[in-house]
């Protein structure tokens, strides 16, 4: 049987442009079984599938056990997760901002930390509102306007972090390389008040922010279906050396970034430079 990869990406509605980056429909059938690595990123992540749950063989936090999920919300850290497939995937992925954690799930991101958590514990009935929409949309256009008037009705009802915080988050995650000295000193913190707020507000440290937003460029780099080289991608990314990437994608994803390209077949589905913003048959 011949692999078929379709899928589509949006941006969200106005209202939702800094709290959701993207939605990522996506169906892929006829691959070999095997697992599929969810990487740690510098946002959070909702999936909704279409048929039957996710089967998650590894999880982020050590105290969760793997098994069978449905919808689903997980949050920021430095842990991959390995899902199990039998060549067939087919759902939703919706990813959020940490500032679109607060906005539409109503909690911050540190109180989900890397737990899978059911969608319902966090939407409540507009979680079914969803997941019965979305099975029953024909085509991903429909599916990108439900999640953009459920996610809009939201709006308003959560308050949001210190200003400061955010601006912290957005430098130290952002292309511009930039210390966690320099950050706290932009923002008018010392270095202990900066690791304290991050602590309450995304659970990771503000050094490992740091490793995050160098692993999330990367990882958009390599996830093409034609990347760059491994050293371009190191100097682009902010690494010292390909050395460096590679010591940092095997702490942060399991293997180091050559290994994972040659064993991911997923790797390039969800690439959003060659899926069809446009939708296509759900």
């Amino acid at each position: 049987m011949t692999a078929v990869s379709d899928g589509a990406t949006a941006v969200p509605s106005r209202p939702l442009r800094g709290l959701v980056r993207r939605y990522e429909g996506y169906r892929l059938s006829g691959f070999a079984p095997g697992s599929h690595v969810g990487m740690p990123s510098v946002d959070l992540t909702i999936i909704l599938p279409i048929g039957p749950p996710l089967t998650i063989s590894r999880t982020a936090m050590a105290d969760q056990r793997p098994g069978e999920f449905g919808a689903l919300a997980s949050g920021l850290g430095t842990e991959p997760v390995v899902i199990e497939h039998d060549g067939e995937q087919h759902g939703v992925q919706i990813t959020l901002t940490p500032a679109g954690c607060r906005a539409l799930l109503h909690v911050p991101p540190a109180e989900l930390r890397q737990y899978i958590v059911p969608l319902q514990d966090l939407l409540g009935r507009d979680a079914s509102r969803l997941l019965d929409g979305v099975h029953a949309a024909t085509e991903w256009r429909a599916v990108f306007a439900l999640l953009d008037r459920t996610l809009c009705a939201r709006l308003g009802r959560a308050p949001q972090p210190d200003a400061r915080l955010e601006r912290a988050w957005a430098r130290t995650t952002g292309p511009t390389a930039m210390s966690v000295e320099q950050v706290a000193a932009e923002v008018g913190w010392s270095r202990r008040r900066l690791e304290t707020g991050f602590a309450s507000e995304y659970a990771v440290t503000p050094r490992d922010a740091v490793r995050l937003g160098r692993f999330a460029r990367a990882h958009a780099m390599l996830r093409v279906a034609d990347p760059p080289r491994l050293a371009e991608v190191a100097s682009v990314c902010g690494y010292f050396d390909q050395a460096h990437m590679a010591r940092d994608w095997r702490a942060l994803a399991g293997s180091a970034p050559s290994v994972w390209r040659a064993n991911e077949v997923f790797a390039s589905v969800q690439d959003e430079r060659t899926s069809a913003a446009t939708g296509s048959t759900a």
